[in-house]
């Protein structure tokens, strides 16, 4: 019996937030007793997979079929719902994205398994199985209580803190996995591919430096870019902003944009619409930067500045430097 986790890859490397997931789903085999074994899609080396070990898992098993070298979310739950009986999993774990959420969907019709998304807790296992999630854009909790056989649990970015104690050195081992590839699920299928020009990921920077109208222009970013650059950290901004095209829609940040949970989220000239609140509020610290003391995102933020944006933000750029 095992616990099965499935990591997202970025360029043949395991993301952050699946990183998390693999220490997650660790310390719930620790509570069952099972072991913690991943699931890895698409191309990577078995240099980069073997860190998986570092957070708790023995195996990692890795399905690198050409086919599969484009996520797509209806031929990775197959592979998925058929590596989980493979390992005799009844738990799997999954980190919340887009192709995270997909995939348990499809993987829980697949298996009759209940499934529960959003989770911000370790399971309560005492002859029952109950998990805490976010609801209502993570102004609540609620505790879901799952009766299948099979569970699937999606964790919620960076809700998992990973401790200098939980990680180890220790190398999982990797095993190539070739799933049955189904012809039905390759009907649609991917002719380009696009990137983001941006530096860092938004779903895994730590820091986030974004911007609103209070910037006034696209003219005016630049004192936003060079604190990012300072702070190591990427950058966003809101959505009147990308509708603007003062910057390009992938660093659109809220509820129809990307919702972020980093470390610390800096917002400046951002008034604070309960849209651009609805995808930041998983961030650990906010800090807002503002001229008007009444914006709304004051009341949500942790540190707050009343004042020019073009006033402060170099000298914390100056700051960040000297630190």
């Amino acid at each position: 019996m095992s616990v099965l986790i499935y990591v997202e890859l970025d360029n043949g490397s395991i993301k952050k937030t699946s990183l998390e997931a693999v220490a997650y789903g660790a310390k719930v085999a620790e509570k069952t007793g099972d072991k913690a074994v991943v699931l890895a899609i698409g191309k990577a080396d078995a240099s980069a997979l073997e860190i998986a070990g570092n957070y708790g898992a023995v195996k990692v098993l890795h399905a690198s079929d050409e086919k599969l070298s484009h996520e797509n979310s209806l031929a990775y739950a197959d592979a998925l719902a058929q590596a989980a009986g493979q390992e005799g999993s009844k738990i799997i774990i999954l980190s919340k994205s887009g192709l995270g959420d997909a995939m348990a969907a499809r993987a829980a019709a697949k298996l009759k398994a209940g499934v529960v998304s959003g989770v911000t807790a370790l399971p309560e296992i005492n002859g029952s199985f109950k998990v805490t999630r976010g609801i209502f854009t993570g102004k609540a909790f609620a505790t879901t209580e799952l009766k299948s056989d099979v569970k699937i649990l999606v964790i919620k970015k960076n809700v998992i803190e990973i401790n200098e104690d939980d990680v180890a050195s220790a190398n999982a081992v990797v095993e190539t996995f070739s799933p049955q590839l189904r012809d039905a699920d390759f009907k649609a299928s991917v002719v380009n591919v696009e990137k983001a020009n941006s530096e860092l990921s938004l779903t895994e920077a730590q820091i986030i430096v974004s911007g609103g109208r209070g910037m006034k222009g696209p003219e005016h970013w630049q004192p936003l870019v060079d604190l990012a650059h300072a702070l190591g950290a990427a950058t966003g901004c809101s959505k009147p902003v990308s509708d603007l095209d003062w910057r390009p829609h992938h660093e659109h940040i809220g509820q129809t944009g990307i919702k972020v949970a980093p470390n610390l989220y800096i917002a400046c000239g951002i008034s604070g619409a309960i849209q651009h609140l609805a995808g930041v509020n998983g961030s650990k610290c906010i800090v807002v930067i503002n001229k008007d003391p009444e914006a709304p995102f004051f009341k949500a933020a942790d540190y707050g500045i009343v004042g020019d944006v073009f006033e402060i933000l170099p000298k914390l750029t100056e700051a960040a430097k000297n630190l």
